[in-house]
């Protein structure tokens, strides 16, 4: 069976080399890497499906005579792509959401399409355990006490830096999927209380979580809120005002999952005054605006540039994950996170 991986800026081929050694020995395995500096205008209905992708469907075209699996993490995947191969079976995307993909034109050729839900969900669950300590723990404040050139001169002064232990703190999921549910592992072993909402899951009893029936509960009882829940069109801004209100006075926000659950505003308003100790954000909304974000200015606001799956180990994952499934695919077994299940699979 003749396989192509493609690779790109975030995710070289490397990584898919390493997982799929097992298959060198009886396929053909070829790997490339899209050019990042390469660009195109999307014009066809296909092209305009998709976002969030590097290099060009020209790119892949010209390396899919008689593919029958093709791997992307980030490449674009388009009908002209799909149309190179008549071949082609099987669609592996190492993301948990294959925006770059025309899934819509891989459904319609009756093509096969996987992804890789929950593979960076790990290193999310540690930043995010990392921003509660460093809010609880007053971090941002001290490192800017630091960045802007003072020095403690003896103990007595770092009074100022007071913080609080995580032990005992009530933490309030929003979301309890493959992230949360690491979370809340992760946070009771620091001695924290964990309360989960999630209307699409049953927590299990025995996660020691304690399931809440709404939103507004999971707010009024929380220390700290942790979003990791999906970002969809009904779920737009729903960190509000009227959210931010609802929290408890000197509560701390963390947003490690999409900027679109946030009204920015609201946030910016809810730190100025006083009502939020602190947050922590992986995700933000992009502007137009230049230089330092806004947010930024309060002293108790933590922020990194949506690398909450940024690992190596996450990377290799996903390629781990897509070389599982291809044996799968080959044995005649079933898959395991199929997108398009209206496909049926040989």
């Amino acid at each position: 069976m003749k396989i192509l991986a493609v690779g790109d800026s975030y995710m070289p081929p490397h990584y898919f080399r390493r997982a799929f050694s097992g298959l060198h020995a009886e396929h053909d395995v070829q790997y490339i890497q899209v050019d990042p500096a390469a660009h195109f205008t999307p014009t066809s209905p296909s092209e305009l499906r998709i976002k969030e992708y590097q290099g060009t469907p020209g790119e892949l075209r010209r390396h899919m005579a008689g593919v029958q699996v093709l791997v992307v993490q980030g490449a674009p995947v388009t009908d002209a792509v799909l149309d190179a191969s008549t071949e082609l079976r099987l669609v592996g995307c190492a993301r948990g959401g294959p925006v770059n993909v025309d899934v819509e034109a891989v459904s319609a050729r009756g093509v096969t399409l996987v992804t890789t839900p929950g593979k960076n969900a790990e290193a999310v669950a540690d930043q995010t355990l990392a921003f509660l300590i460093m809010l609880a723990r007053g971090f941002p404040r001290a490192q800017r006490f630091l960045d802007e050139g003072h020095q403690l001169r003896d103990n007595w002064e770092g009074a100022r830096f007071i913080g609080s232990d995580l032990r005992g703190q009530t933490l309030g999921l929003v979301g309890y999927g493959h992230v949360g549910q690491r979370v809340a592992h992760r946070a009771r072993a620091f001695g924290m209380i964990v309360l989960a909402y999630d209307p699409y899951v049953n927590v299990d009893p025995g996660d020691g979580v304690e399931q809440v029936r709404t939103f507004r509960e999971l707010l009024d009882r929380s220390d700290v809120v942790s979003v990791h829940a999906r970002a969809t069109s009904e779920n737009i801004d729903l960190f509000n005002a009227s959210a931010f209100d609802i929290m408890r006075q000197g509560a701390y926000f963390v947003n490690t999952a999409r900027e679109t659950l946030v009204d920015e505003d609201a946030l910016d308003e809810a730190l100025k005054s006083g009502r939020l100790a602190g947050a922590a954000l992986d995700v933000v909304r992009p502007t137009a605006e230049t230089g330092r974000h806004r947010l930024l200015r309060h002293p108790n606001v933590v922020m990194t540039p949506h690398i909450g799956g940024a690992t190596h180990q996450t990377l290799l994952q996903g390629a781990e994950m897509l070389a599982d499934e291809i044996s799968r695919f080959l044995a005649g077994d079933p898959l395991l996170h199929i997108v398009n299940q209206e496909v049926s699979t040989p």
